[in-house]
Formats: C-alpha cells, structure tokens, sequence
C-alpha cells in the first residue's frame, strides 16, 4: 500500500494519471492529478483531475455525465505515475470517443491485427449486438431466438469439444474457441460481466489458499 507521501508529484505539484477500461484494459485517457484531486478521487471513488489550461480542480464527467468510477489506483515503481482502473458512464474523450487514443501514429500491421483482440473486447461487441440487432448476424439471431437457443448450442458445442479433444489438438482448439463464444452469449444474455466469472474464480482461490494454510498449521 501506497501512502500519498511517498508519490513524486512534479515541479508543478502533478502526477500523470493512465486511465484504464477496468473491464475492457483499454487506455482511455491521460490526465493530471495534484495532491487535492486525488485525494478527491480516492475518496469519492471518482477521477477528478487538475486541469493546466483552466489551474482548477476538474471532476471528469461533471458537465458530461461521464462519471469514471474508480475500482482500483496504483503507483509505477518509482512513485511518479499513476494508472487509474475505471468503470466509465461514458465515452472518456470530448469528441466522443471510448478513448482519447484513436490516431495512429505507427499504424498496426495487418498481420498483428489478432494481437489486439480480448475476451472483454468480444464481449462488449456481443452486448452491443443485444442492445441493437444487426441484420445478418449470427449473434443477434441467437439473442432474438432467447434462452433455450443458446442453451442448444452450449450444449452442442460442449460435446463437440469432448470429440473432438479425443482425436485432435487443433481441431480441439477450435471447437473450445466456439463454447467460449456461447458461453460469452449465455454472460451477455442473463447480464453476466466477465469480472464476475473472474471474481468468483478469485474467491475460491482464496479459500483454497486459507484451507492449505490451515492444514499447515494443522501439520505444525
């Protein structure tokens, strides 16, 4: 744990925020903060910035709406830049966009493009395509035909793998990366975040952690 003390804020008094997507890791933006924000930030949970052009305190999403919840703060290892894990109520940038970062300047080559893809960015296209159907796509169709349809498809994908892990690891592969998708469908479906998976994943590590330690003492 951080005390604010030890931050190496600059010859201005301000400290580079990052601030991150908590669901998604994208990088949604850089600001400033000063000892007064954020000590704001950490106590109302918000971000709240200095800004250089007006020299006052700035609560993102004051005039916007565009509240960033704070779920997490760390310090880098020397203390003098901070990345702020955020839930955003919206778009991070005044032009409208998720994020700030949007201009290539090195542009990715096409041969890296899978590089960029995430769980949690799959999941935020799946949820979209709930929200507004598209016409010709496989998802919306699974999301207008309800439950019991995806449900079907859960459990034809399930053995599928089975089979398929009995003859072929690519194959294997393959039929894996197609349950995961419905898997993702079924999460999006009944208003499920890919954090509460990994949560509930984390809690039962922790117990599985405390019940080896107790046998240790048990043990001693």
């Amino acid at each position: 744990m951080v005390d604010i003390n030890e931050l190496k804020f600059d010859a201005n008094g301000l400290i580079p925020a990052i601030v991150i997507d908590d669901n998604t890791g994208e990088v949604l933006m850089l600001a400033y903060m000063n000892r007064e924000s954020l000590a704001l930030s950490i106590a109302n949970k918000l971000t709240c910035f200095w800004s250089r052009s007006r020299k006052k305190l700035w609560l993102k999403g004051e005039t916007s709406g565009n509240y960033q919840h704070i779920r997490e703060i760390k310090a880098d290892c020397d203390r003098d830049t901070l990345l702020v894990y955020v839930k955003p109520d919206g778009p991070a940038c005044h032009l409208g966009n998720d994020s700030c970062f949007v201009d290539d300047v090195m542009p990715r080559e096409k041969d890296q493009e899978h590089e960029k893809f995430t769980l949690c960015g799959l999941m935020e296209l799946i949820k979209g395509r709930k929200l507004e159907k598209v016409e010709g796509s496989y998802t919306s169709y699974l999301f207008e035909k309800g439950l019991d349809k995806i449900l079907k498809k859960i459990g034809e994908e399930s053995s599928e793998v089975i089979i398929a892990a009995k003859n072929d690891r690519k194959e294997t592969i393959y039929e894996i990366s197609d349950l995961i998708y419905h898997m993702l469908v079924l999460m999006a479906e009944m208003n499920i975040e890919i954090k509460d998976v990994i949560k509930e994943l984390g809690s039962r590590h922790v117990i599985d952690k405390k019940v080896k330690q107790e046998k240790m003492s048990a043990a001693d």
